[in-house]
């Protein structure tokens, strides 16, 4: 596993851009929160000059909304099958496995988790899942953990510095 070779950040959604919750209002619509930290690290990803994607198992209109506020350009929602989507993906993105991180939380995302490059899972994810990841988050999901990753790949690739230099 070489970080500095990962081109392409992949995520799940619920339980890793989002602490796992769902809230439904009184129409029946599903809501979420996202943290604020893991928008940054997203922001950062891109400056970098690098791609991300999401994947989820769930549909939802929230996710659509914060992806585009994002510029997260490549939304699958609605995937019973990751692996499937996840191989779209990659020709999409004329990358190789070893070039995908993948941040995932749950059984669903194992199969996608045993090919990338850079396997993650976010803390509190099932015992299947950390025992067979390259890295396992110090912040749950929800909470910090994807902003975690991407700073953890972006130091490993030596462009941390660069990112840093338009606060410092």
């Amino acid at each position: 596993m070489a970080l500095k070779d990962i081109k392409l950040m992949i995520v799940d959604v619920d339980g890793v851009l989002t602490d796992g919750r769902i809230f439904c209002n009184d129409s029946g619509e599903e809501q979420k929160v996202f943290h604020v930290k893991d928008g940054s690290g997203i922001a950062y990803w891109h400056r970098a000059g690098l791609k991300s994607a999401i994947i989820s198992g769930r549909n939802s209109r929230a996710v659509e909304h914060r992806a585009k506020e994002l510029g997260i350009e490549d939304v699958c929602q609605g995937a019973q099958n990751k692996l499937e989507a996840y191989e779209r993906m990659i020709k999409r993105h004329r990358v190789k496995d070893e070039e995908v991180c993948y941040i995932g939380d749950d059984l669903i995302d194992l199969p996608v988790l045993r090919r990338v490059g850079f396997s993650v899972a976010v803390q509190g994810s099932p015992e299947e899942l950390l025992s067979a990841v390259d890295y396992v988050t110090k912040a749950p999901g929800g909470r910090g953990a994807v902003r975690e990753v991407v700073e953890k790949l972006l130091k490993s690739q030596g462009k941390w510095a660069e990112i840093l230099k338009r606060y410092v």
